[in-house]
């Protein structure tokens, strides 16, 4: 009876609102932060609703396309979604009903397509052909081709786009000799190119934002729309507050929105041709935010981060200096004395304050073992727990990094000084002396597979399972108990040091089930009104790495694929800035062109960029190696050029940018351990001055320019080697451009007619001219220019 009278209220308040700018909504939403988008399979799709509600027992009902069977079940967990025809539409709606309020999700259908794999073996006998490449995640064992009289077959299922593979004849690893189209590799090889489909995302919508008052936002697009979406944070906004003319969009802001702090628009439209660009725009009590001072340290998109080694960046206490007393431990893979105390020191003194950045990502601070382990051959060293990543305490803090009450005070001086910590967490392994493993070894994997071989780093064949040594246990997630209590041990992290996020560790290799019941946790346990931000690390196709980022798991992962493209083509002469673009474009497709994803300059696990980029460091050789055996340095200063180059991209793309230490003066590096030297900040020469200048400048424009925040993004040039795109945010606008020519080019391109009466300015100081609707500017060998207004 009770639920009936609140039924008949609810009908009678939204005829009363039927007529003005208002929802109805309640106090505090269901579903925690931003629902992402559900990506539908071709066929049938599983929805996780806990991903979106954490107490999924008050859903009511659902609704949705009437182009879609749903079946809900019995415990409210899943949902699932089939489609009955063609019928469907690229974009619908997932309406939710809980306790008597609706919440809105919006529905992507699939965009991949049946394709068939055909390899001719030219009258050759083979007992068995694969195809490995990012269409399997490079595991052979998964795609094996059928022969049909010479000709080896097989029908996958994939998007339209560009593939890198090899084909495996009887297991043996090798470019299609039937393709001659190919790539390199980054590793001094090739693979070869499959194209899949019709790849053209230029001929899909495009939606921008042009005007706003206090009341209303007006969008323009580019072409007929067939649908378009607005959402006000979880919650379609219907026809009442929509308006459309030819290609004008007007959207009413919600009145409900002037009662929030931080909330959002959101807007999506299809045609025939496909899908638009996403736009986001961010509300301050229910004004669209026009000025950068208006970002608050917990906005998403704004964040620019900066990733320290703790061992390596700065020593603030040598007291607590415990380097390994080993002589099988070489000093590169020992203790080098940096801590906590140092990272601490650096805010005190205006180190980040001055380069820029707002977000501080330490690498892991868990105790690791007191000796030596792993080896390398030769030189022959063993090898220290310095990185943080061989945990045997999954609560206590490293004492060589300093204590609990250290890192308290240091979380805490950095959010004095408005500044977001985030820490690196492992989670996938223990050492072999955590008592996790010494009282429940069988909480972990098997380190034999049922042949009797052994499974170490099978990274793909065994991701799930695999050892990444012989004395680190991977941990055996099918247990409930052991997902139960790693996943508290994570969220003692936050409660008790006050961390902003994390940097989680070895992503692909932990079942879902594990990133589910954390992210449910640290919505269940940590207050509302702490924005938490989690970035995964995963080697993989974009299938794998997308598949982890959603409501109910990560915010973002990092987008590898993009950064193996971008070291290629910023590094290399011979590489064309089409390559990159075709990149970037495939990314926005699987995680929006507001996505949150992590852009890095390098890693902990990879060669510095500014190596390779000097031809000091070779493609095709061995850079662990290489920095074992050799003193690596900068000896040709295009290097420095190409780096600024590559962090310029970064700054000015959507996603999170990322700086690894050192990479803002340009310290040079082979592989792990040559990539972790002890952090320079004095003598530094008049080149590396020249980055960090040149890298201050442009972290500084990001924060400083909503376009490059918020903007939308639109590809206006490219060719082998230039590139130009735009970022735009209402009228606020950025253009960028790029030569990767050793030599001065003049460059031309035509820019759309909202920008012809705008007052660009160089911010590189690049001569530049604007005639009607073309920009003409000079750009030196190896370098970019950033105009706005």
């Amino acid at each position: 009876m009770a639920k009936r009278i609140f039924t008949l209220l609810l009908i009678v308040l939204l005829f009363s609102c039927q007529n003005n700018n208002k929802l109805i909504f309640p106090l505090e939403s269901k579903i925690f932060g931003l629902a992402t988008p559900i990506y539908l399979n071709q066929n049938k799709t599983i929805v996780h609703l806990s991903d979106f509600f954490i107490n999924v027992s008050e859903i009511d009902s659902i609704k949705t396309d009437s182009n879609l069977f749903v079946n809900l079940s019995s415990d409210k967990q899943l949902l699932t979604l089939e489609i009955k025809n063609n019928s469907l539409p690229q974009l619908s709606c997932l309406k939710i009903w809980s306790e008597g309020f609706r919440y809105d999700i919006l529905v992507k259908k699939s965009r991949k397509i049946n394709y068939k794999i055909h390899f001719d073996a030219k009258e050759k006998k083979y007992s068995k052909v694969q195809i490995t490449g990012d269409i399997n995640g490079w595991n052979p064992k998964v795609t094996d081709l059928k022969n049909n009289n010479g000709i080896w077959e097989k029908e996958i299922i994939l998007n339209p786009g560009k593939y890198s593979y090899q084909i495996v004849l009887d297991d043996k690893w090798m470019l299609d000799p039937n393709n001659k189209d190919s790539v390199e590799n980054n590793q001094g090889g090739f693979n070869s190119v499959m194209k899949v489909g019709n790849f053209n995302p230029e001929l899909s919508p495009e939606l921008y934002t042009n005007n706003y008052n206090d009341n209303e936002i007006n969008l323009t697009c580019n072409s007929k729309i067939s649908k378009f979406y607005a959402f006000w944070q979880n919650y379609e906004l219907t026809d009442k507050f929509i308006e459309t003319d030819n290609n004008s969009i007007r959207i009413k802001i919600p009145k409900e929105a002037k009662k929030i702090k931080r909330s959002f628009i959101r807007a999506w439209a299809y045609n025939e041709h496909g899908v638009s660009n996403d736009i986001l725009i961010p509300l301050d009590y229910g004004k669209v935010i026009n000025n950068s001072k208006e970002i608050i340290r917990s906005d998403k998109q704004a964040l620019v981060m900066y990733f320290l080694m703790v061992d390596r960046f700065n020593n603030g206490d040598k007291n607590n200096d415990h380097p390994i007393n080993d002589p099988d431990v070489l000093p590169k893979a020992n203790y080098f004395g940096g801590d906590i105390a140092g990272v601490l020191q650096k805010i005190k003194q205006g180190y980040f304050a001055d380069l820029g950045v707002n977000t501080i990502w330490i690498s892991p601070i868990a105790q690791n073992p007191l000796g030596a382990y792993g080896e390398y051959p030769n030189p022959h060293t063993k090898f220290s727990g310095y990185h943080g990543y061989w945990p045997i305490s999954s609560s206590k803090v490293d004492f060589r990094f300093g204590t609990s009450d250290e890192v308290k005070n240091f979380v805490n001086v950095a959010h004095q000084n408005n500044f977001n910590v985030f820490l690196d967490y492992v989670s996938n392994h223990v050492h072999q002396n955590h008592p996790l493993y010494k009282q429940h070894p069988d909480w972990a994997t098997s380190m034999y597979l049922p042949d009797g071989t052994r499974n170490l780093e099978k990274w793909d064949e065994y991701r799930l399972t695999t050892w990444f040594d012989t004395f680190l246990p991977t941990i055996d997630f099918s247990k409930p108990e052991v997902v139960d209590l790693m996943t508290d041990s994570a969220v003692y992290w936050i409660k008790t040091f006050d961390f902003d996020g994390f940097r989680h560790d070895a992503t692909k290799h932990i079942p879902e089930v594990f990133w589910r019941t954390l992210t449910k946790k640290l919505k269940q346990q940590i207050p509302s009104n702490r924005i938490l931000y989690q970035i995964g690390e995963t080697y993989g196709n974009r299938d794998l790495i997308g598949s982890y980022v959603n409501s109910g798991e990560l915010d973002a992962q990092f987008d590898f694929n993009v950064y193996d493209d971008a070291v290629a083509v910023f590094a290399k002469d011979d590489q064309s800035f089409l390559r990159l673009k075709n990149s970037i474009l495939q990314s926005f497709l699987y995680y929006g062109y507001h996505n949150l994803m992590g852009y890095i300059t390098g890693n902990q696990d990879r060669g510095r960029f500014i190596s390779y980029a000097s031809g000091d460091l070779l493609f095709n050789e061995d850079a662990k190696k290489a920095g074992w055996t050799r003193d690596i340095e900068v000896t040709n200063p295009v290097g420095y050029k190409k780096l600024t180059s590559l962090i310029a991209f970064n700054m000015t793309i959507p996603g999170v940018p990322v700086i690894y230490y050192g990479d803002e003066i340009g310290m040079p590096g082979g592989n792990d351990p040559d990539n972790r030297r002890m952090m320079r900040f004095n003598n530094l020469k008049p080149e590396e001055a020249k980055v960090k200048e040149i890298t201050k400048k442009l972290i500084h424009l990001r924060r400083n320019n909503l376009s490059l925040i918020y903007g939308d993004t639109k590809i206006l040039e490219t060719s082998d080697k230039a590139f130009v795109y735009s970022r735009t945010y209402f009228n606020k606008i950025a253009v960028i451009v790029f030569n990767k020519d050793n030599i001065e080019k003049d460059i031309s391109f035509n820019i759309p007619e909202q920008f012809k009466n705008t007052n660009l300015k160089s911010n590189f100081n690049s001569d530049f001219s604007l005639e009607k609707n073309k920009i003409n500017i000079k750009l030196q060998s190896n370098s970019f220019e950033i105009l706005t207004n």
